[in-house]
């Protein structure tokens, strides 16, 4: 059950209704997720800021949808993993590399030791030392691939928490992908 209102532009507060109007005429609809966000003004304009940044990562496109499905497995978000198994399909993901992602790890070992690195710093991040960040850089990840990970973890965790504490679902079946989920950028 929805917890936080969806919000038209009519009916937010004017930064979240000039933010909400830019993506419906960019886009044609905002989706569930920004227009619940619409309620904090803040909170919406930081997420499509971040959003926003993240997509110029270092990190190719499978990789960062094989790190968010381990990271929403852990989170425990429904919605999300809907939207990034629907973008791992996208990027050319199989259901092998799908079900490994979702577990955390990969069939290349030099991806595997960055998801579960990723994982680490979405559940532990005190316990991440230089060891960690030498062996990542023994796997040929950069200081800005490490780093992007952390961006890339943070907007899940933001992401994933807000979808679960406002109550919001998967779409059924017989919607459009589009209406599914609105992970915009």
């Amino acid at each position: 059950m929805q917890r936080l209102k969806s919000l038209d532009p009519a009916d937010a507060p004017s930064k979240s209704a000039e933010l909400l109007g830019d993506i419906i005429e960019r886009r044609g609809s905002a989706g569930p997720m920004v227009s619940a966000m619409a309620n904090s003004p803040a909170l919406l304009q930081g997420y499509l800021d971040l959003s926003r940044a993240m997509k110029r990562a270092k990190l190719p496109r499978a990789l960062g949808e094989k790190i968010s499905l381990a990271l929403q497995e852990w989170i425990g978000c429904a919605l999300c993993l809907q939207a990034h198994t629907q973008a791992a399909r996208a990027a050319g993901l199989g259901d092998n590399d799908i079900a490994l992602a979702r577990q955390g790890t990969s069939t290349d070992r030099r991806e595997a030791a960055l998801i579960a690195y990723a994982v680490r710093v979405l559940a532990e991040p005190s316990s991440i030392g230089d060891e960690d960040v030498a062996e990542l850089r023994r796997h040929g990840w950069s200081g800005r691939h490490i780093a992007d990970t952390v961006g890339l973890v943070s907007l899940n965790l933001l992401t994933g928490s807000f979808n679960l504490v406002a109550g919001l679902e998967p779409a059924p079946a017989e919607q459009s992908t589009k209406e599914k989920h609105d992970h915009v950028g």
